[in-house]
C-alpha cells in the first residue's frame, strides 16, 4: 500500500517536486512506526479496568505484548492502517509545505488522533464498536470493517484542514478565480500506483477478517474463507465500476477520456466499498462504486468553484468516498452477513442490518454518527495544528522555493536528470539568489 501510495503521489505532482513527495511518503512510514509503537496502539487497543470507551491506556511501546488478545502480527497489520493515513494527507498539503511540518502531523496523527478513532470502532470497549463487550450504539455498533471511516475520512479531513489552511500553490488559480491545470507529471507512476493500491487493498479489505479457518455453524462448507473470497469481489466491483463510470462521467465533462481521472475514480470505488466489504452482496459493490464515482467527480467540480487547491484530490477521494461507503454500508449490509462477520455465523444471534434491506434504521443511525464523529475529532484536532504551523510560520514554503520546486530548494536536487538539464535554476543558482536576497 505504501509504496502504492508513493508512486501515485509521485506522478500526480510536477516533476519539480518529485522528491519530495516521494521523501514524504518514507517519512511518514518511518515516523507512523515509532509514534504507533510507542503510543498509538496503546491508544486504539489498550484497555484497562474501566474499560475507556473513548481511548485506550495500555501497551504503551507494546509493554505486555503478545498477550491473549494481541499478538505482534496484529500490531504489524494495524501498523499499516496507521501510516496510511498520513500518507493521505500528505497528498492535500503537496508541492507547497515545508518539509518539517511533516514530521510534525504525521507523527501526531498516526500517534494520537487516528488511534482515538480505532478505538472507538476496533477496540471491544470503543462506544461506536459493533463488538462492545459494554453496549452496542442504537443496539447495533457502527460497522466500519476495513476503514471507510477510520482509515481514509481520518485522513482526508485532516488533509481537508491543512490544504484550507495552506491555500492553494501558486498560479493554482488565475486573477480572476478562474483554474489553471497543474497536471502531474507522469501518468506512468499513477497507473503503477493505482495496480498496487488495487493489490494491497486485497490485503485491508479481505484481511481485515484476521482469522481464515472459522467455519459458520449454520452451514456445511462455508466460514471466514467465503467471507474473504466474497470481501475480495465486493472491492473488485466496486473499485471497477466506479472506473468505468469515471471514464465516461469526465468524457462527457471535459471532453476526452482521461487517464488519471479514471485510477482516483478506481480508488474511490476502493475506500467507499472499505466499510461494507464483508457485510454487502456483490452486485451492492456495484452500486456502491456507481455512487462513488459521482462523488468523487461531483466534490471536484465543487473544489474548483471554491478555489480548494487538493493536488491528489485526497480530501474528496478519501473524505468524500469515505463518508459515502458509511452510508452505503447503512443502507444495504446484509443481516447474515453482518452475523458471520461479527459473531462467526452463530445461529440465535439478532443485529440490526441495512435500511434498504429491512434492518430498520439502527444501523444506519450509527453509521451517521460515526460520520459526524470523525469529522469532528479530526477538526478540532488536526485543524488547530495546522494553523498553530501555519501561524509559527513551519507550515508553508516561500514564494520562490514553491516556483523553483521543493526538490531543488529543500532536497538539493531534482529528481530526474533530465529535469535537472532542462530548468534553468540548478541547485547553485538558488543558493545565489538566496543569498542576493539576504
Amino acid at each position: 500500500m505504501q509504496l502504492g501510495f508513493a508512486m501515485l503521489c509521485a506522478g500526480s505532482v510536477r516533476a519539480k517536486n518529485a522528491m519530495n513527495i516521494m521523501l514524504t511518503n518514507v517519512v511518514d512510514a518511518v515516523v507512523g512506526s515509532l509514534s504507533f509503537y510507542l503510543f498509538g496502539f496503546a491508544f486504539a487497543f489498550g484497555s484497562d479496568f474501566t474499560t475507556n470507551p473513548f481511548i485506550g491506556s495500555t501497551y504503551f511501546a507494546l509493554n505486555n505484548v503478545p498477550n491473549s488478545s494481541y499478538d505482534y502480527s496484529f500490531f504489524l497489520f494495524q501498523w499499516a492502517f496507521a501510516i496510511a493515513v498520513a500518507g493521505i494527507t500528505s497528498g492535500s498539503i503537496a508541492e507547497r509545505t515545508q518539509f518539517s511540518a511533516y514530521l510534525v502531523f504525521s507523527f501526531f496523527l498516526s500517534g494520537f488522533v487516528y488511534p482515538v478513532v480505532v478505538h472507538w470502532l476496533w477496540s471491544t470497549h470503543g462506544w461506536l464498536s459493533p463488538s462492545s463487550t459494554t453496549g452496542l450504539l442504537f443496539g447495533s455498533g457502527a460497522i466500519d470493517f476495513a476503514g471507510s471511516g477510520v482509515v481514509h475520512l481520518v485522513g482526508g479531513v485532516a488533509g481537508l484542514w491543512g490544504s484550507l489552511v495552506e491555500g492553494p500553490r501558486v498560479g493554482r488559480f488565475d486573477a480572476f478565480g478562474h483554474p489553471v491545470p497543474m497536471r502531474g507529471h507522469n501518468a506512468t507512476l499513477v497507473v503503477l500506483g493505482t495496480f498496487l493500491l488495487w493489490f494491497g487493498w486485497f490485503g485491508f479489505n479481505p484481511g481485515s477478517f484476521e482469522k481464515i479457518l472459522v467455519a459458520y455453524p449454520t452451514t456445511t462448507d462455508q466460514g471466514n474463507w467465503t467471507g474473504i473470497g466474497r470481501a475480495a469481489v465486493v472491492t473488485t466491483l466496486s473499485g471497477s465500476t466506479a472506473g468505468i463510470v469515471t471514464l465516461f462521467g469526465r468524457r462527457l465533462l471535459v471532453g476526452h477520456w482521461n487517464t488519471l481521472d479514471v485510477c482516483n475514480g478506481v480508488l474511490g470505488g476502493f475506500v467507499a466499498i472499505t466499510s461494507g466489504c464483508a457485510v454487502v452482496e456483490p452486485w451492492a459493490g456495484v452500486v456502491c462504486g456507481f455512487f462513488a464515482a459521482w462523488v468523487l467527480i461531483g466534490l471536484n467540480i465543487l473544489a474548483l468553484k471554491l478555489q480548494y487547491d487538493d493536488p491528489l484530490e485526497a480530501a474528496q477521494l478519501h473524505g468524500g468516498c469515505g463518508a459515502w461507503g458509511l452510508i452505503f454500508t447503512g443502507l444495504f449490509a446484509k443481516e447474515e452477513f453482518v452475523i458471520q462477520a461479527y459473531d462467526s455465523g452463530k445461529s440465535g444471534v439478532v443485529r440490526s442490518y441495512g435500511v434498504l434491506m429491512g434492518g430498520g434504521w439502527g444501523l444506519f443511525g450509527a453509521q451517521v454518527v460515526e460520520l459526524f464523529a470523525i469529522v469532528g475529532w479530526v477538526s478540532v484536532t488536526m485543524g488547530p495544528l495546522f494553523y498553530i504551523l501555519h501561524k509559527l510560520r513551519l507550515l508553508r514554503i516561500t514564494v520562490d522555493e514553491e516556483v523553483a520546486g521543493l526538490d531543488i530548494s529543500s532536497h538539493g536536487g531534482y529528481a530526474y536528470t533530465q529535469t535537472e538539464e532542462s530548468n534553468g535554476r540548478f541547485y547553485t543558482d538558488y543558493v545565489r539568489m538566496q543569498n542576493e536576497q539576504s
